[in-house]
């Protein structure tokens, strides 16, 4: 029996651990099996770049303790034959579906496990099909992985929660600037294309350290300078006017601004403008518009800066130093469940995506990959949110 595990997409604080998790429970449940990674996702399995792993020499506990993926990650579509041609991973006139499965069949792998989003997910379901189609049996077992936790039905993707917390983190330095001018405007860019829930759930992670840590406004530690003004996500249509006019308020009243912003937030009237001024717009293999090169929290800076009476503007990312981490407890418990159960399945040749299943009780489970899709919104009606909106003032 011949095993190959390939993670792909954006980074996660998963995807080691997972590797990881996975290679402990088929040593302890299949310890006969051929166990392999394909480096880089999807573009070493095009390429055949195989690595063998010996769970002899591996102390898989120490891969839960490194963020990344130790195979490597890549942004490859499958069925974007140009683009995989344009990058050297086919030659012209081939199909990289067909190379693709042809390289398993090549390498005798009988259980492939993807860890990525929906994505990745989707192109293993394409790998899965065309196999069976062509009369060679794989099981795909796919692990949710996307620190947006952004994919249906999925309650929780693996990594989100460390993302959140490590976000909040990358916050509690970074607002520290508060004190370096007089009228700072501090924006912090998190990743969300189209879910907010991660600058949701990083903000509540941030404000319930605020309300541990203690302050003395006698020595000019207010906790309202270190505090956050303004929310803004994808679901919620923003009217920049109004924001503008609360939020210069509030700089005359503080001395400072500071707001979490997904990256996402009014993507349509950013790239209006940047139609409207002749920027090239890029985008990656799957057709999503490249967020790093519009740069959002630009745009927002230009859109406020100057009417809140901002004297200094920073804009700080913390989707990098997030997605990079190595998992909280959390996340490695539910990795760990997550990969235990997904290695039964593949001892009971069972195909699908292993997760918490939002339309079954948020249960545990082996999830069909035609049900598996992106873009799942966050659900900005929830208590909590409502109520840290309107704790800071953006809601009545």
């Amino acid at each position: 029996m011949k095993v190959a595990i390939l993670t792909a997409g954006g980074l996660a604080p998963c995807l080691s651990a997972s590797i990881g998790a996975l290679l402990d429970n088929y040593s302890k449940e299949m310890p006969e099996a051929e166990l392999f990674g394909y480096l880089y996702g999807y573009q070493g399995l095009l390429k055949g770049d195989l690595f063998q792993f010996s769970t002899v020499d591996i102390d898989v506990s120490q891969l839960f303790e490194f963020g990344g993926s130790l195979l490597g990650n890549s942004r490859v579509k499958l069925t974007n034959t140009e683009d995989c041609i344009r990058r050297g991973l086919v030659a012209d006139g081939e199909s990289p579906l067909e190379v693709a499965a042809q390289q398993l069949q090549k390498d005798e792998i009988n259980i492939l496990h993807t860890v990525g989003g929906d994505d990745t997910n989707t192109m293993a379901a394409a790998l899965s099909n065309y196999l069976s189609d062509n009369n060679y049996n794989l099981t795909v077992i796919g692990l949710p992985k996307t620190v947006d936790n952004d994919i249906i039905p999925i309650k929780q993707s693996l990594g989100a929660d460390t993302a959140a917390h490590q976000g909040s983190i990358f916050f509690k330095n970074i607002v520290n600037e508060n004190t370096s001018n007089p009228n700072t405007f501090i924006i912090h860019e998190v990743m969300g294309r189209h879910c907010g829930w991660l600058t949701a759930a990083t903000a509540r992670k941030y404000r319930s350290y605020l309300l541990e840590k203690e302050f003395n406004r006698k020595v000019l530690l207010d906790r309202k300078k270190w505090d956050i003004d303004a929310i803004y996500i994808p679901e919620i249509k923003i009217d920049l006017k109004k924001e503008a006019s609360r939020l210069k308020q509030a700089m005359q009243d503080k001395g400072n601004v500071n707001i979490f912003l997904s990256e996402g937030s009014c993507q349509e009237e950013i790239l209006s403008d940047m139609k409207r001024n002749n920027q090239q717009i890029e985008k990656d293999a799957f057709g999503h518009v490249r967020l790093d090169k519009i740069n959002p929290g630009e745009w927002f800076s230009n859109q406020f800066s100057s009417k809140i009476g901002a004297e200094k503007t920073l804009v700080q990312k913390s989707g990098y130093f997030s997605r990079s981490a190595a998992p909280n407890n959390f996340d490695l418990d539910l990795i760990k469940q997550s990969a235990e159960y997904a290695v039964q399945c593949a001892i009971n040749n069972q195909s699908g995506v292993v997760g918490l299943d939002e339309e079954d009780n948020d249960e545990l489970s082996i999830i069909n990959f035609d049900r598996i899709k992106g873009g799942k919104p966050f659900d900005h009606s929830c208590t909590w949110f409502q109520e840290m909106l309107h704790d800071i003032g953006q809601i009545d």
